[in-house]
């Protein structure tokens, strides 16, 4: 017999001893070190995204509790948010509402690739928010792509095929974290196999001749990896497993 899921009640008692583990755990010297990398500081305690998986684990998967540790803005239970949410319950909605909150490229790559790449809605959302102007609205939707090219081992060819021209638009935007997202997508999407390294490739050469400097790099960097022996070596060896 299933236990009953956890009343409202018990959900706001499970929030408070998080939230309260969580103040125990901040330390000043991390968030100095997280904002060196780029990390925003606003509402973060310096807590590793280790003991934030520990923490996870102990609270288990919860949609209501991640709904209320999104709320409360905090970064790192924001984090946590992601990584207790049951993607069969998020909505589109959802999405949308929480990609909008977005304010750390951090918290945007945990969300796609702990959450939003699980969910039904992870494609038509890397096409979407691939398109949108916000910084990190944006950086979620190639992030999100990376994220799939990694994690859906069962998808087709032609769901990665269908994002290459959305990263070749994309590979002129000059902000960094969205650039390095682009990036990520494209390397990772021409890691997949054989025929989508090809494609890539034929991609990045097309963004290398694009008038700016953003794509240059995109392209450059991608090519790096994508035509280097380990990476080929790798993929022939995929090919001939049975």
């Amino acid at each position: 017999m299933r236990s009953p899921a956890p009343s409202h009640s018990d959900e706001k008692a499970r929030l408070a001893a998080i939230m309260k583990e969580l103040r125990r755990l901040a330390d000043p010297r991390n968030v100095a070190g997280m904002t060196r990398y780029g990390i925003n500081p606003t509402n973060t305690l310096g807590v590793s995204v280790q003991t934030l998986r520990r923490i996870a684990r102990e609270a288990g998967r919860s949609h209501r509790l991640a709904q209320m540790l999104w709320a409360t803005g905090i970064h790192e239970a924001r984090i946590l948010a992601a990584l207790v949410d049951e993607p069969a319950q998020v909505t589109s909605r959802q999405m949308d509402r929480w990609v909008k909150d977005l304010d750390s490229w951090d918290v945007c790559d945990q969300c796609c690739s702990n959450l939003f790449d699980k969910t039904r809605f992870a494609y038509e959302k890397a096409r979407t928010w691939s398109n949108r102007k916000e910084e990190f609205v944006r950086r979620a939707g190639f992030t999100l792509m990376a994220c799939l090219a990694v994690h859906d081992k069962a998808a087709d060819d032609g769901r990665f095929l269908d994002f290459l021209p959305l990263i070749e638009r994309g590979s002129g935007d000059e902000r960094n974290y969205v650039r390095k997202a682009v990036n990520w997508a494209l390397r990772q999407i021409g890691k997949r196999n054989s025929q989508l390294n090809q494609a890539a490739i034929r991609t990045a050469r097309e963004i290398q001749s694009l008038p700016s400097k953003s794509a240059r790099w995109i392209a450059s960097d991608a090519l790096r990896e994508l035509t280097n022996e380990a990476t080929r070596d790798r993929l022939k060896r995929r090919s001939e497993a049975p």
